[in-house]
């Protein structure tokens, strides 16, 4: 600038902000969670959304058990954004958390603290026990609530719903009693998931599989009958040598091919002799021969076995005649055909403990012998009980759920008979409980099931008559699935599953309010009480006095009343599957509760891809059964929370991800945001390196917003511009915004937060920073009144009332501090703004299609001037005035039509139709099109920095037309 030249820098139109660059999320967040408490946003929000169309997600409630991980921040945080996005886009959208508060775990921690006292929970009053078990639950949903607010999840904080409240302890028990009334509850006896470890029943929802080591044995039993055969062995191969003393038969496959077998041969140490032979399924002797020790040429196939002479065979079991046997296992095994006998595995045959394999239950169950071969040889904590011969008091498992002594001292007394030819280890997939990972048994116990065939007796055929068929249509015909994959999942476990336990052999929870009829069988009329009067008086007493009611003196007397003689009925002391428990939430939260839903149908149920098998199956389940239909309309599944490796997460590998400390670190509107640019319908990765670059492009996000509310600072109302009198550039702008706004509000209606994220951000640092706003910053900058001024900062409006409102619910503080920014003395907040309407009269698909004309032209003028810029030859855009050669006239008609030298930020631009001048810059996914450098001529105006032949010739000194017009 020379000496004598003005400085021009204050007549500039700079951006105006307090916005700082830096978010200092960690400090400033609980300012906004403060503040949001103070004017009641939650409240301001249901009296705006009294005229609305409800939108109802039905919470899935977490454990009150432990800090929250970041399984729990991923899932809330979507219900969030579900939430936030419909409420902004018009509905009256409720959000009830809740917590499920009954079950094994606490009743676990409960007596671990007993046990460091020297305690016994069997020695405590039951009801002072569950006292105990619901203080712990109330801490912890304390705890839950502040750390799942930290995380800006908006919600009815203050009235959550608890499944361990007394009206939910009494709704409870009001839909067990319907099961219970509708003739689908029933007693029975047969082989279920029971956990030795928590002594209780379990569903199939509280399973899971993990690799586990077995002992596997090859057992010998002996042949009565049958000629030739006599004496021969049938030979049977478990992994569970403890269901042997058990055993009370061997079933074999009717169309399998068998073969006699004879030892010819034997090494130094082997359990059979020569001249021993066994019966063997022909695909597998070879086998199970080298399982024995046994190798070729010590053994040959004697003949052909048919189905016909097995069918006159009976066995005897290994132990038979054992000295001290006390004549336990003499009696002959039976020996039959089943359908699910196969010789892909084992020997082709296969041992049965009907009390400890659902199969061979239901095998002997349709045969009418199940009296002849139940046995109950287990007790509750998985040990033998003390009167069985050899075996009492063995453990199958130790206290800790690890191996115990009863497969060995099992193996060792088969051994000892010579009732064994082979043995080993297997690695394979078990199930375990999912509370204490410690592996289960089957093991036949009597236990209250739900039957899921039988017709309900409610009348309600709509769907199905039974809980079966009205779950599988309903989940074909009610519900929309999102990932459609979880309609598939669930629908073929709802297809195979089997009846439903209800029962469990615990303390704290709510009992199956129901009383037996002494002296009856379960299959007896009038074994179960069905009386809507006895069931009035438990629900009354359970909404005044909780569940803990049903434990007191005088209980029995109370709830059977008058009509009743109270010894002649057994009240029943187990207690409901905690899945029954939220799988009745739909009645207490959505049918009962004033913030819930008129119809009693929530909208949304979101969870984890797990709770296909828990909440999502349980709840459809329950509410087939007292509804005749699914509660929900919508199922959204999220996958599983990773490693940035790929790994699960776990505290002995050390790569667990604590929600507390990302959000000491970053900010919870990074773990946000993380959660919005992830596909959470798969399995998704989170780490140190991931999380840096979500924090990138939360500053590239928050550097677009800075930028608009800078240069709002200078608009005012009565500047508006409407948009038929805008420049094109801006009439373009706004074109894409109304292309957005349906494709963000398609989004969030679909749960598609990856999906809105990525086309926002997209516009935000491709259509705006790097475009829009680089191309109209001389204007807002430099020209004074004009048009083109005013209808930028127009657009620039309509554009931060659209990204503030879009974005918010995925940043929720953020916004809000972009919002408080522009309106810092306004009361309100933008959660209590809607998404703007959009009009589609700003629709052009002309104008676009010219505009992307003009747009893929300045790539490559900003490429060819890139290429300047690297070699030295220019410092910036304005030092140049390129020559564009334009093939396509519909091209080149366009950027004649437009300021195409501004739109580049050259200070001029030649257009041509000349052919390409080999010279030319190209870029080889543009065809038609090169640019050839050339230096702007003139000079550097002080004030806009343009090069132009007629600076200096004008009223102010050093400024070219339009900067001393501006100047006035």
């Amino acid at each position: 600038m020379c000496a004598d030249t003005p400085d021009y820098k204050d007549t500039l139109n700079l951006p105006e902000t307090d916005f700082p660059m830096r978010a200092g999320l960690p400090k400033r967040e609980p300012e906004w969670l403060a503040r949001w408490a103070e004017i009641g946003v939650y409240d301001r929000l249901r009296e705006k959304g009294a005229e609305r169309e409800p939108f109802i997600l039905h919470d899935g409630p977490p454990y009150a058990n432990g800090h929250l991980h970041i399984g729990h921040a991923l899932n809330k945080t979507i219900k969030d954004m579900i939430v936030r996005s419909h409420q902004m886009m018009g509905h009256d959208a409720r959000y009830v958390p809740g917590w499920d508060c009954h079950g094994l775990p606490i009743e676990w921690k409960i007596e671990e603290q007993y046990r460091k006292k020297g305690k016994n929970k069997d020695d405590v009053n039951i009801v002072d026990f569950r006292q105990e078990c619901r203080k712990f639950a109330e801490g912890w949903v304390d705890i839950q609530r502040e750390e799942f607010k930290r995380l800006g999840i908006t919600g009815n904080w203050a009235d959550p719903y608890l499944t361990m409240d007394y009206h939910a302890e009494r709704v409870i028990a009001e839909e067990f009693m319907k099961f219970l009334m509708n003739g689908t509850l029933y007693q029975g006896s047969k082989p279920v998931m029971w956990s030795p470890v928590e002594q209780t029943a379990l569903a199939e929802a509280e399973v899971e599989y993990h690799d586990k080591e077995s002992f596997t044995v090859w057992v010998k039993f002996k042949v009565v009958g049958g000629a030739d055969l006599e004496g021969a062995k049938v030979v049977i191969w478990t992994t569970t040598p403890w269901t042997m003393p058990s055993n009370k038969a061997v079933v074999y496959g009717a169309g399998i091919s068998y073969g006699l077998y004879e030892v010819t041969g034997t090494p130094d140490e082997c359990w059979a002799d020569v001249g021993e032979r066994f019966l063997l399924a022909d695909n597998l002797a070879g086998d199970v021969f080298a399982k024995a020790r046994l190798d070729e040429g010590m053994w040959n196939r004697v003949r052909d076995v048919t189905s016909e002479e097995l069918a006159g065979l009976s066995l005897l079991h290994p132990l038979a005649g054992a000295e001290g046997g006390e004549g336990y296992w003499d009696q002959p095994r039976d020996f039959r055909a089943a359908e699910f006998v196969t010789d892909t595995e084992g020997t082709g045959f296969v041992h049965c403990a009907p009390s400890h394999g659902m199969e061979e239950f239901e095998l002997y169950r349709d045969l009418g012998m199940l009296e002849e071969v139940i046995t109950y040889n287990v007790l509750d904590d998985g040990g033998f009980r003390a009167d069985l011969p050899f075996f009492g008091g063995k453990y199958i498992l130790n206290r800790k759920g690890g191996e115990g002594d009863a497969n060995k001292a099992v193996i060792d007394k088969l051994v000892e008979v010579g009732g064994l030819l082979a043995r080993g280890k297997i690695k394979h997939s078990y199930p375990h409980s999912w509370r204490s990972k410690a592996p289960i048994i089957y093991r036949n116990t009597p236990q209250w099931f739900a039957s899921v065939d039988r017709a309900v007796g409610d009348g309600q055929d709509a769907m199905g008559k039974s809980i079966r068929e009205r779950a599988l249509n309903s989940i074909d015909q009610l519900v929309k699935w999102t990932p459609q994959t979880g309609r598939n999942r669930l629908y073929s476990m709802i297809e195979a599953r089997p009846d439903w336990v209800l029962s469990r052999q615990r303390a704290w929870g709510v009992p199956l309010t129901c009383f037996t009829k002494k002296g009856l069988l379960p299959t007896d009329e009038g074994f179960l009480l069905r009386d809507p009067e006895v069931n009035a008086r438990i629900a009354a007493a359970f909404e005044d006095e909780g569940a803990d009611c049903w434990y007191l003196d005088g209980a029995k007397e109370r709830f059977l009343g008058a009509g009743y003689n109270a010894d002649e009925w057994e009240q029943v002391y187990d207690v409901l599957d905690v899945w029954f428990d939220s799988g009745s939430t739909h009645a207490f939260v959505l049918r009962d509760r004033e913030d819930g839903a008129a119809d009693g149908i929530a909208d949304v149920y979101m969870e984890g891809t797990d709770q296909h098998r828990g909440w999502f199956h349980s709840s459809l389940l329950q509410a087939c059964g007292t509804l005749g239909r699914a509660p929900y309309r919508n199922v959204v599944t999220h996958g599983f929370t990773l490693d940035e490796k790929g790994m699960k997460m776990s505290k002995s590998l050390g790569n667990t991800i604590v929600p507390e400390e990302i959000i000491k670190q970053y900010g919870a509107d990074i773990l946000r945001l993380w959660v919005a640019q992830t596909d959470y319908t798969a399995d998704q990765r989170i780490g140190p390196e991931i999380l840096k670059g979500v924090a990138d492009s939360y500053r590239r996000l928050r550097n677009t917003m800075r930028y608009m509310l800078g240069a709002l600072s200078h608009f005012k109302e009565d500047e508006r511009v409407q948009p038929a009198d805008m420049p094109e550039l801006e009439r373009y702008v706004l074109h894409r915004l109304a292309e957005l706004d349906g494709q963000v509000k398609a989004g969030y209606r679909a749960f598609d937060f990856q999906g809105v994220f990525s086309a926002v951000f997209n516009f935000c640092t491709v259509e705006l920073s790097a475009f829009y706003f680089d191309i109209r910053k001389d204007t807002l900058y430099c020209d004074g009144d004009s048009l083109r001024a005013r209808s930028a900062r127009t657009v620039m409006d309509l554009l931060f009332e659209r990204l503030t409102t879009w974005l918010a619910p995925v940043l929720v503080f953020t916004m809000e501090d972009v919002w408080l920014s522009r309106f810092p003395d306004s009361e309100g907040s933008v959660h209590l703004t809607d998404m703007p309407e959009t009009p589609m009269a700003w629709m052009d698909e002309a104008l676009a299609k010219k505009w992307s004309h003009v747009r893929r032209a300045r790539r490559v003028v900003n490429a060819a001037l890139e290429v300047q810029r690297a070699d030295k030859v220019i410092g910036a855009s304005l030092e140049a005035a390129p020559i564009v050669y334009v093939q396509d006239a519909d091209m080149l008609a366009a950027l004649k039509s437009v300021p195409f030298e501004d739109i580049c930020i050259t200070s001029a631009v030649s257009l041509t139709d000349n052919p390409i001048s080999d010279q030319a810059f190209r870029l080889p996914e543009i065809e038609g099109i090169g640019v050839e450098f050339e230096k702007a001529e003139g000079a550097k105006c002080e004030r806009c920095w343009k090069i132009l032949p007629d600076v200096g010739t004008h009223k102010h000194a050093g400024t070219c037309q339009r900067c001393s017009e501006a100047l006035g």
